[in-house]
C-alpha cells in the first residue's frame, strides 16, 4: 500500500516563505520522477516543478525564479521551497510520483491528498 503524504502548507503573508514536504511510504521499491502540482479554486491543476532521481529539475516559468524543488532519495521524499510568495500562489499543492510498488518492471503513478497554501496580501 503506497501513499504520498504532503505537509508544510499553511497561511503566510505576501513575501514570506514555506517549505513543503512529500514522503512516499508503504511498499516502495523505487521512485522515479517526482513533481509538485497546484490547483487554485476554479482553475485547472498545473505543474509547478519536477525532479528526476539524479536531481535534474524543471519549473513552470512563473515559478522558476522563486521556487526550488529538491529530493532525498534515501528518504523517498521530495521538497518544494517557496520564497517571495504572492497571493496568486494560493492553491492546494499536490505531490505526484512514479513509484515501483514491488520488485519488477511496473511503475505506477500516485497522487498525494494535497496541502493548502494560502498567501495573504
Amino acid at each position: 500500500q503506497v501513499q504520498l503524504v504532503e505537509s508544510g502548507g499553511g497561511l503566510v503573508q505576501a513575501g514570506g516563505s514555506l517549505r513543503l514536504s512529500c514522503v512516499a511510504s508503504g511498499t516502495v521499491f523505487g521512485v522515479n520522477l517526482m513533481s509538485w502540482y497546484r490547483q487554485a479554486p476554479g482553475k485547472q491543476r498545473e505543474l509547478v516543478a519536477y525532479i528526476t532521481p539524479e536531481g535534474s529539475t524543471d519549473y513552470t516559468d512563473s515559478m522558476r525564479s522563486r521556487f526550488t524543488i529538491s529530493r532525498d532519495n534515501a528518504k523517498n521524499t521530495v521538497y518544494l521551497q517557496m520564497n517571495n510568495l504572492k497571493p496568486e500562489d494560493t492553491a492546494v499543492y499536490y505531490c505526484n510520483a512514479d513509484i515501483q510498488p514491488t520488485i519488477g518492471p511496473r511503475f505506477l503513478n500516485y497522487w498525494g491528498q494535497g496541502t493548502q497554501v494560502t498567501v495573504s496580501a
